[in-house]
């Protein structure tokens, strides 16, 4: 090889083939640092982007399992789909779009830019719910939020908007459990789940 280059195969997980992969396998390497974006480019950011939705359905089919078994009745939005009242269709309405009363944004976010959009459209959902209405007469539908990547632990200031926006109802996978316990989803809810269930 040319002195002053470096081959892009000449890094930890390729210099020896097979074996240099199973002793980073076993440190928990992320998959990211192993592709090495810096060298492969946009290959890798194609390949990202084109697992982004898989790795984000994770987040809404633990919300549909959970209403599921608690038996409460949701109506989960489709990419892009247009619901009246709504000029972007929020993840989950409860129980449906004509009788809105919790509202559900899920977002698995790596970066801080894609979570402080989510941070504004949850915003914008809870200024939605407290269209014509007092503040002691509360939102018209319960706005949650249900969050989960490291895009969120960037902007403290965007967790706090956040926060606010939803009156504290915010849920991550760790925390998904007590989401019916602790939101008005609990009215809803037509089957028991016993605790730690």
């Amino acid at each position: 090889m040319e002195e002053g280059f470096i081959h892009r195969l000449h890094k930890a997980d390729t210099g020896s083939g097979l074996a240099s992969i199973a002793p980073l396998a076993d440190m928990g390497v992320p998959y990211a640092m192993l592709l090495y974006e810096r060298f492969l480019g946009r290959p890798f950011a194609g390949h990202r982007d084109s697992v982004s939705e898989l790795v984000g359905d994770i987040l809404e089919t633990a919300i549909e399992e959970l209403l599921t078994r608690h038996g409460i009745t949701y109506r989960k939005t489709k990419r892009a789909e247009r619901v009246e009242g709504f000029e972007q269709a929020p993840d989950f309405i409860i129980p449906n779009e004509f009788n809105p009363q919790v509202i559900i944004e899920a977002k698995l976010a790596e970066d801080d830019g894609t979570a402080r959009d989510k941070v504004t459209r949850v915003q914008h959902l809870h200024t939605l719910s407290m269209r014509g209405r007092t503040e002691e007469e509360g939102p018209r539908y319960e706005v949650v939020a249900c969050i989960a990547g490291r895009g969120f632990k960037q902007r403290k200031q965007d967790m706090r908007k956040l926060i606010e926006a939803t009156r504290g109802k915010v849920f991550t996978l760790e925390t998904l459990a007590q989401l019916v316990e602790h939101t008005r989803l609990k009215a809803f809810e037509t089957r028991e789940v016993a605790k730690g269930a």
